[in-house]
């Protein structure tokens, strides 16, 4: 419940609203979310105190309902385990009782008081098929012949008419081409770019100058940013390390070129879900697989298999929201408690991606070679084939001098004169203590042809144990001390008694000895070992009168060969090889080592693999949770949503083809979701705010669309063109509706204060973005330089200290003053270290996805905008450059504000900023630090910080 509140409180409900909105339509958009979800104590399943919430209630019960929330009566605040309702809700609830607490029938839309309550939610508008309806015509002819632009002013004009509304005014040139810039690019027109547009007369000069934008390479960046912030990206993984991922970066330029590309929305859907599984994925389809790794990643859970079950979710909740525009993921550990979502569909969405490989931050599983043309691939081919044949040529002789070393120690360690008539018996079970083997059947016996205990008869390397039996050769009388060494369990019998044991689960590294008195002559011997998991290794060795240490196993019998062998060569080289092979030895080892680091240049992608053609089966988990695994689901579509089966995965197939599945249905033209979601986002990104308000959730607690003829015409306009982003823009920004000004009506003000019905231009603050990059367009410091490694701007370090280990991961150093200067979508996205005035102005939070960019403000922006050193050197660089281009301080004054404010300001503004100048001389100032603070107030206008 907590989490709903919240989500409510972020919807920025007013009491103006609540008092204009017609009312069934306020009770839909005010009143029954804030109801529903009351409904685990007061719903159809628990009824507190008999009073349900999902059905029609006295006045006396709101009443009392009203006093409860807000506490009053000496009795407990509802709800009693949730947040506080906010301000904005307890006037709607007020407003609702005072009108007479009336409870308007569902109509498809937001709940239902049936006996059959989850057929009754799926009747919900977001759930109906979309039908592309039939345009409405305009009864007022002028309206009708000079206003309408296309048909999306026909269905706004349609919703003015019938309340009496007028559309505003149009918005002037200067000010439109600064708000289709921005809305395109992100960026300020330039002061040339805007008077060229005010003096072009063409009667096409706006659509021309749309298409001009729609062709910027810059483009991308502006609606790539907008994709990111619902893909979560960032570069690296949270948590304490929060190390980086890699190649994050080419992520986020496959985004920006599928923009600036126009590809086609179903096909950017299918290659981030399931670009490897393509038959013409390319390099875009292992690019766009990234999708799947930007996620938050913990590289040291308490609980591994809890924790991919997490990294499930945040894949569920991240295609849930983005695509489907539904918040799937409140079904993880219940039934969703308002949208008809039970919890097995959540496990469903789950199984269509089981088969991924866990992220391990980098590796094969994790990244992938790729290429622009064959010659660069069959390049890189041969250069790995070279590396390769070096790297076993290497091999080749250091295996060369093992050899000669083995067959010369064991020579001179008395080779075949200890142990004769050696026979094993195998087992093939899992020990934890050394076992009566002779009350075991073996799986099978043989005769040892090397005179050592040799482990090498095993067939795996865990799970396994060994019996040895032979004789002993002692050659003269005397004391005689054995050592033993092993993994796991070993034990030493002579004489058929145990002289050393090395019982249980343990690892080598401590060697246990023994000395005995044994006369010359054969002497029966035996060995017993087992080995559990996780290590391997046997180790004998005995010593007496005129024998010096010698082995009574195997190198290889030793544990890791090459680490053992090296040990002794280094103990004994030099005697056995000479030094003179040794040294070589030595150096070859280097240049192994050299050869193990070095890489063949290629690009790679971060992307997704899955581990073969099957995957594991996927459980319904009680409350959530990886340990309590109940009901096995297979995939499936979302009941709510036609609930088809997935199509037979095609033969021949290396992955499981389930992802491939799930992206087909989502980029299907009848799926009854993804279109809506889509021209709604696109709607938002130019009016501030979609059609439907809740952009990631068109579910019962979302609100309803304002004009849910359009959103159904968009969406069927939109599959019909091809899913082309492009012309979804151009059909949206050449409407009259896109045109109009801010103007305020006081007639429309008091009836719609929200601007519901669209009859004029909301103004918007610029986002953080676009903030630091006109800063730097206006100085003449940006960067337009496109795509590659992401860049690290100087940042402070008081705000690096927040860092767990300051500074890390942020290689200002290596940047050059012109990389700095480059546009922030290029700016290193590290969870843990955000870049100051993108966090002061609003940048989305990356931890999850994020639909909608709220516009706080607080203090700390203006404290920021005035008194930061990168404000001060952006003042510094604005006030050098209307330095050289102007020749004194009234055209330098005009200049800026012309360069801030992106039109020739006024003789009064001029006049204040020349009298600003003499104020701030007077004060002792020199001439060039007076205009270095004008120029930093220029900044920090209104003007330039909010979009008419």
């Amino acid at each position: 419940m907590t989490k709903v509140f919240s989500c409510l409180a972020l919807l920025g409900l007013s009491a103006g609203t609540a008092l204009a909105a017609p009312p069934d339509a306020f009770f839909e958009r005010q009143v029954r979310p804030t109801l529903l979800v009351c409904q685990d104590c007061h719903g159809a399943k628990a009824a507190s105190a008999g009073l349900r919430l999902d059905r029609p209630i006295s006045p006396l019960q709101a009443a009392e309902v009203l006093k409860r929330v807000r506490g009053e009566g000496n009795k407990d605040r509802m709800p009693l385990n949730g947040t506080p309702l906010n301000k904005e809700q307890l006037l709607s609830l007020d407003q609702w009782v005072k009108s007479g607490a009336t409870f308007p029938p569902i109509t498809g839309g937001q709940g239902a008081e049936t006996k059959e309550p989850e057929k009754a939610k799926i009747k919900h508008w977001a759930f109906q098929p979309v039908v592309r309806p039939s345009i409405p015509v305009a009864k007022n002819p002028v309206l009708r012949e000079e206003w309408i632009k296309n048909p999306i002013d026909n269905f706004v004009l349609n919703k003015l008419e019938a309340n009496k509304l007028f559309p505003a005014p149009p918005a002037g040139k200067r000010a439109l081409l600064r708000r289709l810039t921005y809305d395109l690019l992100g960026l300020p027109p330039t002061p040339e770019e805007v008077e060229t547009f005010f003096l072009d007369k063409s009667p096409d000069a706006y659509e021309k100058a749309i298409d001009r934008l729609l062709a910027s390479p810059h483009y991308g960046e502006k609606w790539g940013r907008s994709w990111l912030d619902l893909v979560r990206y960032a570069e690296t993984n949270s948590y304490e390390r929060d190390n980086p991922k890699p190649n994050a970066f080419r992520f986020r330029d496959y985004v920006i070129r599928s923009f600036n590309s126009d590809k086609p929305y179903d096909r950017f859907i299918k290659e981030q879900l399931a670009g490897d599984e393509l038959p013409d994925g390319g390099n875009d389809g292992l690019l766009a697989t990234g999708f799947y790794r930007l996620g938050i990643w913990d590289d040291e859970p308490t609980d591994r298999e809890q924790a991919r079950y997490d990294g499930f979710d945040d894949i569920v909740t991240t295609v849930g929201q983005t695509f489907l525009g539904l918040t799937v993921d409140c079904a993880r550990c219940h039934d969703h408690k308002i949208d008809p979502i039970p919890q097995k569909d959540y496990y469903k969405l789950v199984s269509f991606f089981q088969g991924i490989n866990h992220f391990r931050n980098g590796g094969p599983t994790d990244e992938k070679p790729i290429f622009t043309t064959q010659e660069q691939r069959e390049s890189y081919l041969s250069r790995v084939s070279e590396l390769e044949k070096r790297r076993e040529e290497n091999q080749k002789k250091i295996n060369e001098i093992d050899s000669e070393f083995r067959s010369k120690f064991l020579l001179t360690s008395g080779a075949g004169s200890d142990l004769i008539e050696l026979k094993y018996r195998y087992y093939r079970d899992t020990f934890l203590k050394l076992p009566d083997f002779d009350s075991l059947k073996p799986e099978r016996e043989g005769e040892i042809t090397k005179p050592y205990f040799d482990i090498t008869v095993r067939d795996r390397n865990q799970a396994f144990g060994l019996v040895f039996t032979g004789v002993l050769l002692v050659p003269k009388e005397g004391e005689y001390t054995f050592y033993l060494d092993s993994d796991d369990g070993s034990r030493l019998i002579l004489d058929d008694k145990p002289i050393l044991e090395y019982d249980g689960i343990h690892g080598q590294g401590q060697e246990k000895s023994v000395k005995i008195t044994l006369t010359a002559g054969r002497h029966p011997v035996r060995l017993e070992y087992f080995q559990n998991i996780f290590g391997l290794g046997l180790s004998v060795a005995w010593e007496g009168p005129q024998l010096n240490r010698r082995t009574l196993s195997t190198l290889e019998s030793s544990g890791p060969e090459a680490l053992d062998l090296t040990k002794r060569i280094e103990q004994k080289g030099a005697e056995v090889l000479g030094a003179e092979r040794v040294a070589e030895r030595t150096a070859l080892l280097k240049q192994r080592e050299a050869l193990a680091r070095e890489e063949v240049a290629v690009e790679r992608a971060l992307i997704v693999t899955e581990g073969g053609p099957t995957c594991p089966e996927t459980f319904v988990l009680a409350r959530g949770s990886a340990a309590a695994p109940g009901e096995k689901v297979e995939p499936g579509f979302l009941e709510c949503l036609g609930g088809e089966t997935p199509p037979t995965i095609p033969p021949g197939i290396t992955s499981t083809g389930r992802r491939l599945a799930l992206a087909s249905w989502i980029a299907s033209p009848k799926n009854r979701m993804t279109a809506r979601v889509m021209v709604n986002r696109i709607w938002q990104g130019h009016f501030g705010r979609g059609l439907v308000k809740t952009p990631s959730d068109y579910g019962l607690q979302g609100m309803a669309p304002t004009h849910p003829a359009l959103l159904d015409w968009l969406a069927t306009e939109f599959v019909k063109s091809g899913w082309s982003i492009k012309k979804l823009h151009r059909l949206i920004l050449t409407s009259a509706t896109y045109r109009m000004s801010s103007q305020p009506d006081p007639k429309a003000l008091a009836k719609d204060p929200q601007n519901d019905l669209l009859w004029r231009f909301d103004m918007r603050r610029l986002t953080a973005e676009e903030i630091r990059d006109s800063i730097l367009a206006a100085s003449g410091n940006l960067n337009p330089a496109t795509y590659g490694p992401s860049v690290y701007p100087d940042i402070p370090d008081s705000v690096q200290q927040g860092q767990s280990i300051p500074g890390k991961d942020w290689y200002t150093g290596r940047m050059s003053a012109a990389d700095k200067c480059r546009r922030s979508i290029y700016i290193f996205q590290k969870r843990s270290l955000r870049f100051p005035l993108l966090d002061a102005f609003d940048q989305a939070e990356s931890d999850r996805t994020t639909a909608t960019r709220f516009a706080s403000t607080v203090p700390t922006q203006a404290l920021g905008m005035l008194n930061s050193d990168w404000m001060q050197q952006q003042a510094h660089t604005l006030a050098a450059r209307v330095t050289k281009e102007k020749p004194d301080a009234p055209a330098r004054v005009r200049r800026a504000l012309h360069l801030v404010m992106q039109h020739p300001p006024t003789e009064a503004e001029v006049n204040r900023g020349i009298k600003l100048l003499g104020l701030l001389k007077t004060s002792g100032s020199s001439e060039q630090a007076t205009l270095e603070r004008f120029c930093l107030l220029a900044l920090n206008l209104n003007e330039f910080f909010y979009l008419d």
